[in-house]
């Protein structure tokens, strides 16, 4: 296994820029690129949260995972028919997103206030990454 020299990290450091608290590639601010925004949701929120992008960013197309997890809240407590049973993960949903570099940001916006319970924890995260390339099986045609 290969580490990655300093190199390497001090370029990636460098060629990331931030944009409302997330990196986004250089590139991707000149304008050019795809960036795939990532969110681990509440299950509840996934029509929300789609709508929520769809409606402020006019982009449609989605991918959704059914995911279990924890963060800070760490599982619940549950009783059934007087036992109590302790649930270490709770189910989630992973939503993946790959959007043009110019609309990354209001899809980042939109999950993140569409997602917000107002609870303490447990809301989910939201990340980005940038996009190499995506081709399309039916057609071959590639871009990015």
């Amino acid at each position: 296994m290969r580490l990655p020299d300093r190199r390497d990290a001090r370029a990636d450091r460098e060629a990331r820029r931030s944009v409302e608290g997330h990196d986004l590639p250089r590139a991707a601010k000149r304008g050019r690129g795809l960036i795939k925004v990532e969110a681990v949701v509440v299950r509840e929120r996934v029509e929300t949260v789609i709508d929520a992008v769809e409606d402020a960013t006019g982009h449609v197309g989605v991918t959704v995972v059914e995911a279990i997890g924890h963060g800070a809240q760490r599982g619940v407590t549950h009783e059934y028919r007087g036992r109590v049973f302790e649930s270490r993960f709770l189910p989630k949903a992973l939503l993946t997103f790959v959007v043009d570099d110019a609309v990354a940001p209001g899809v980042v916006a939109a999950i993140a206030d569409a997602a917000r319970s107002g609870h303490e924890s447990g809301d989910g995260l939201v990340w980005t990454a940038p996009v190499g390339n995506v081709t399309h099986h039916r057609t071959g045609s590639a871009f990015a």
